[in-house]
Formats: structure tokens, C-alpha cells, sequence
């Protein structure tokens, strides 16, 4: 709590130029005798407050010197460097970091410092490898977003060669170590990876930015689209016991259990894209899932094994060897 006291302290000095102790001591709902002890703490740290006697007296900064700090509490900058770990980051963010602690006050420079050592951010999902867009396109994006100018952006979409289209960019978003941009377009909001991103080429115009538009609030709008795409076709299966933690494991969310079957199997039901896509998911796992219903994605599978067995059909099927 004192630390905190001592940067409100020193902003209220920078606010007023001069201070009494009394005036302190109203300010911070303190005893003059505590307000007294903040303002000799300061001048004690290094900051340059001196006190002057007499009429017209009190507390002041030399040359009414000013500091770069916030205004933040303790409690406040310690989140700020928790959350921005050496490894979570950027080489901009790190030199602004760095410039902070140079204008907090010493006494709370060692929270800060510790605080960047305290942990670190790596939202990279493990069942995949990180992928880094071009860092000149993140920046000209950004640029663009912060300076309020449409791009011609460079992008190749999943199976589809790079194309140019004209967009107005109005955010990026990180989601689990992927990067997207939300643009506006002639078809609406869309949202583009940028790691599919091959130019930025800015237009000079500015971007047309629809009436009360909210990054967050349109982020969940086009995240939960997607999302209820990936929830359009849901299978009911039985699952093997030594099977229903890697079911879990590969499929997350997508998979909610029932109640344990006679036969000592898992009833579960699993949610897909699509029969085919949710298919080829369960086929990896071999008898260790039966689906029930419905009939579609049986049906894949039934073809999905039908191929596997031309393809196949000559090698022993002993179990692979292990790790």
C-alpha cells in the first residue's frame, strides 16, 4: 500500500507544483505524521522534492521537474509485466517495458523487474507448430489499424492461390497463437490469418469504419460463426475405455460424455464441421470407436475403411511398434 501511496504522492505534486503536509494528508485520507513520512520517502529515493519553510512554504519538485510515470499502482504494473513475459513479448514491447522501470520510482522498479521474471505467455497450441506471419506484414498492418488506412492486401485462402483484394483494416486479434486481422470488405466483415497474408500495399484512403464498431464485440460475432460451424454434425458412438481419454485429448470440447453401457464401453456424442471431416477424425482411432448414428458418418467411415484396406491391403496388421 505505500507504494502505491508514493506514486499518488508524486502525481499529486506534479498536479499541484506545491503541497503542504495537511494538503497530503487530505488528498490520501492520511495523518499528516504518514503524508510527512511519503514526501521524505521520496525526496530519499532520488526524486528531486524538496521542502521549504515558512509562509507560502511547503513540498515541491526541483524546477518543477516532471516524471514519465503512469499513474499506475503497484498492483497494476505488477500485471502489466506478468502478462508481457520475455517470451510473450515483442522487441518493441520489451524496450517499452524497459523504458517503464526507468521511469517508475526506484522503490518500485524491483517489483517490476521481478514481475518480468515471474512467468511468461506462449499461447502456441501444442497439437500443431507455431506459425509466424511475416513480421514487415504484421507491422504494416498494424500501422494501418493505429493510422486508419485502407490496404491492398496479398492473400492466399486454404487450397487457393494469393489474390489482391481492397480492405479496410479494423483490428487484429490473437487466438492461441494465431494472428488474424478484422477487416471491413464489399462483403461485410471478414476475417483473414495472417500467417495466409503475402502483401500490404496501403491506398492513402482512409478506412470506412462502420458506426460503433467494437473489436471484441465483433471478434465473438465472427469467432462464434466459425465456432458453430465446427458443431454442425454431432455422432453418438460407444468408446472403448482405453480409447475415451485420447477421444478427449484429440477432440477437446467437441466431445461430451455419457453415462458408462452394459458392456463396460462409454456412450459419448462428438461434434464435427461435417460427416466426412468428423469422420476421418474417429477413423484414426480404429475399433476403439463405434459410431451409431447417424447413418452419414457410418457411412464415411465404412468408405474411409474400404480404402484404407485397398491401399493397405498386403501389409501384415500387426500393431505398429511403440515410442
Amino acid at each position: 500500500m505505500r507504494a502505491d501511496r508514493l506514486v499518488a504522492t508524486l502525481l499529486f505534486l506534479q498536479d499541484r507544483g506545491r503541497v503542504t503536509v495537511p494538503e497530503v494528508a487530505a488528498e490520501l485520507e492520511v495523518s499528516e505524521r504518514t503524508a510527512r513520512r511519503d514526501l521524505e520517502a521520496l525526496a530519499a529515493s532520488g526524486i528531486p522534492v524538496y521542502s521549504q519553510r515558512g509562509r507560502g512554504g511547503g513540498w515541491s519538485l526541483v524546477g518543477g521537474a516532471r516524471t514519465n510515470l503512469t499513474g499506475l499502482t503497484a498492483d497494476e504494473i505488477r500485471a502489466l509485466f506478468l502478462v508481457t513475459g520475455p517470451l510473450s513479448a515483442t522487441p518493441e514491447l520489451r524496450t517499452t517495458l524497459r523504458k517503464l522501470v526507468r521511469a517508475l520510482p526506484p522503490t518500485l522498479r524491483p517489483h517490476a523487474e521481478a514481475a518480468t521474471r515471474a512467468g511468461v505467455v506462449d499461447a502456441t497450441d501444442w497439437s500443431r507448430n507455431a506459425v509466424t506471419a511475416d513480421a514487415s506484414h504484421r507491422s504494416a498492418l498494424q500501422g494501418a489499424v493505429v493510422d486508419g488506412i485502407r490496404v491492398r492486401l496479398g492473400y492466399a485462402g486454404v487450397g487457393k492461390p494469393a489474390g489482391e483484394r481492397t480492405v479496410d483494416p479494423l483490428g487484429l486479434v490473437a487466438k492461441a497463437g494465431v494472428d488474424y486481422l478484422v477487416a471491413g470488405t464489399d462483403k461485410g466483415l471478414r476475417t483473414f490469418r495472417l500467417s495466409r497474408v503475402t502483401s500490404v500495399e496501403p491506398t492513402g484512403e482512409p478506412v470506412v469504419r462502420p458506426p460503433d464498431f467494437d473489436l471484441a464485440t465483433a471478434w465473438r460475432a465472427l469467432s462464434g460463426a466459425f465456432q458453430d460451424g465446427m458443431y454442425a454434425v454431432t455422432a453418438r458412438a460407444r468408446v472403448r475405455p482405453d480409447t475415451l481419454a485420447l477421444l478427449q485429448r484429440l477432440l477437446g470440447g467437441r466431445v461430451r460424455v455419457g453415462g458408462p453401457l452394459p458392456d463396460g464401453w462409454t456412450e459419448v456424442w462428438v461434434d464435427g464441421p461435417a460427416a466426412k471431416a468428423l469422420a476421418g477424425h474417429l477413423a484414426g482411432l480404429g475399433a476403439g470407436v463405434e459410431v451409431l448414428e447417424p447413418p452419414e458418418v457410418r457411412r464415411w467411415l465404412a468408405r474411409i475403411g474400404a480404402e484404407l484396406t485397398g491401399m493397405y491391403a498386403g501389409e501384415r496388421a500387426d500393431p505398429p511398434p511403440g515410442p
